[in-house]
């Protein structure tokens, strides 16, 4: 880091009252770089619900085991009737956080408010998800889901941390949820606090309060946690994890399902044609960007959306092959001239966009230009705002938005690739359309039999690869620090899991 970079976080620290004071005794203090914008974030609206799960406000019908594995959590059951009805029984000791038990009815409120346009906790990403025709109350221990259509994915879309369970809110409890802490207030974009909740069904939990602090910049994060003022770093940048367990600190490494991958302009541009996308991938030295952006302590190269060791990942290989990317580009057209590739008579030129949330992400799209510029293809770097950076690939402003998703937060492969990929997804910024890939990824979610949606989901990766509908770089693995004493932690495989009633800190 820059001696300007250190004076800056430094007088950053001292001037903010945000900041839990150093060594507090029964306070965890955790650095991310995602915040909410929102005084009182409702947990099912957009991603608010990732946040109140990790800190463990709220809790979810189903959830996902460290692997994998699918598990009932407020549900005690799960049984599906027909191809399009499910019955889930709810535990009997389950209590809001105001006292009051969780009833199917509660429920019921609870997840209809997700499809409802003029509700506060809105979500047309869930409500896509959840397909949800109707659903109701059967007695007051049984919720009868019916969806518009056969949906295999279903038990697993109620583990989303979206789908939080909630009861009437109060002045005392504005989000009012089942987890082993309460929601106690939010500054946008700079702080969420929670306390515990004394009477939780599983036990009293071992911290007071969990404080998250946000910290856009990883380097300002690493420097606030050198400085005592915060107890844990989650995404600590690679390139100094080595360095900082030497100084005492506890390191946590473990991959997920995250992937960083470029989203394509489909629709304009030079990526417009899939044989310049097919030899921008081939360009790209994976294994070169995993040494170089992440130190060789945070990855593993990419060839398709899913890792190996967290299922579902087709045999693609990570493809490095400048040769082949130059044989691709002159079937594309382009004519090489003085060493540099034209097309129509101009300069190919590529501009990729990014933003700066994790440390790896402009060191990488700063290796891939050097990768296409090696070739012989011009390319240009912008780092700025996640939102920014979309609304670039979007408008057509840029060719390539590298990001970093987690590719199966509820454990199944459809969703992601849905929201990415499908023609009408949410998240399909790039505008990507293939009617095969459509069909499949609709059959996939209507396949019951497990082999037979193993073999949609291999044949959607391998429309994705030769199409290079997206371009995946590496899959990561979560880089995390925390102080002497932390007990009751692991990184968890959806990253939607943090702090359980466990979790302790022994200052």
């Amino acid at each position: 880091m820059s001696v300007f970079t250190r004076v800056v976080a430094a007088a950053f620290f001292a001037a903010s009252p945000l900041l839990p004071a150093a060594a507090q005794e029964g306070v965890l203090s955790i650095s991310t770089t995602f915040g909410t914008t929102d005084e009182i974030p409702d947990p099912r609206a957009g991603y608010n619900g990732w946040t109140s799960n990790q800190v463990g406000v709220t809790e979810t019908l189903m959830g996902i085991d460290y692997d994998m594995n699918l598990y009932p959590r407020v549900a005690e059951s799960i049984a599906q009737v027909s191809p399009t009805t499910w019955r889930v029984t709810v535990r009997p000791d389950v209590r809001f956080h105001d006292g009051t038990p969780v009833t199917a009815s509660s429920i019921v409120d609870a997840i209809t408010a997700i499809s409802d346009d003029a509700h506060a906790g809105y979500n047309a990403r869930i409500a896509k998800l959840l397909d949800l025709a109707s659903v109701t109350a059967d007695g007051d221990a049984i919720i009868a889901f019916e969806t518009n259509t056969p949906n295999a994915a279903f038990p697993w879309t109620l583990s989303d941390p979206g789908i939080a369970i909630l009861g009437p809110v109060s002045d005392a409890f504005p989000i009012n949820a089942t987890g082993p802490f309460v929601f106690k207030e939010a500054v946008p974009k700079q702080l969420y606090r929670a306390e515990a909740n004394m009477d939780y069904r599983l036990g009293t939990p071992s911290l007071e309060e969990v404080r998250i602090v946000y910290t856009a910049d990883p380097a300002t994060a690493a420097l606030a946690f050198e400085a005592g003022e915060v107890d844990m770093v989650i995404n600590y940048p690679e390139a100094d994890f080595t360095r900082i367990q030497e100084t005492g600190a506890l390191g946590f490494s473990a991959p997920t399902g995250r992937l960083y991958f470029y989203t394509v302009n489909a629709q304009s541009g030079p990526m417009a044609n899939p044989l310049i996308r097919r030899a921008v991938s081939l360009a790209i030295d994976r294994n070169g960007v995993v040494a170089a952006a992440l130190s060789g302590v945070g990855g593993v190269p990419a060839g398709t959306i899913y890792p190996e060791d967290k299922g579902w990942a087709a045999d693609i290989p990570a493809v490095y092959d400048p040769s082949k990317a130059e044989e691709l580009l002159m079937q594309a057209g382009a004519v090489k001239d003085g060493g540099r590739w034209m097309l129509d008579g101009a300069p190919l030129e590529i501009d990729i966009v990014t933003y700066s949330g994790r440390a790896a992400l402009a060191p990488t799209a700063e290796l891939t230009q050097a990768f296409l510029q090696a070739i012989g293809v011009t390319a240009n770097v912008r780092v700025g705002e996640y939102g920014a950076s979309n609304d670039a690939i979007a408008a057509g402003d840029a060719d390539m938005f590298l990001q970093a998703w987690v590719t199966t937060p509820q454990g199944d492969p459809g969703a992601v690739l849905e929201t990415l990929l499908k023609s009408d997804g949410g998240s399909n910024a790039g505008q990507y359309a293939n009617a095969d890939l459509d069909q499949l990824l609709a059959d996939g979610r209507t396949t019951f039999d497990a082999a037979e949606r193993k073999a949609i989901y291999n044949n959607a990766q391998q429309i994705i690869a030769q199409d290079a509908a997206m371009i995946p770089v590496f899959h990561v693995a979560q880089v995390n620090v925390a102080r002497q004493g932390l007990t009751g932690y692991a990184v968890h495989p959806t990253e939607t899991y943090i702090v359980t009633h466990e979790t302790a800190l022994e200052k």
